[in-house]
């Protein structure tokens, strides 16, 4: 499960990419978006890796 967890921001920002592509807003006005996606997934990603440090056995 971590293995594939480098996609979650990927996919997120694709989609984020497609809406505003569709709803005819530029890719400008629309970062903010990819810094909110960028960072949630590095909060995600950190959570999960001090849950794996956190619960190894020594």
């Amino acid at each position: 499960m971590i293995r594939v967890l480098f996609l979650l921001p990927i996919m997120l920002c694709i989609l984020w990419y497609w809406f505003l592509k569709s709803q005819g807003v530029p890719i400008k006005q629309g970062k903010k978006g990819f810094i909110y996606i960028l960072s949630f997934s590095v909060f995600v990603l950190s959570f999960f890796a001090l849950m794996i440090w956190v619960t190894q056995s020594p």
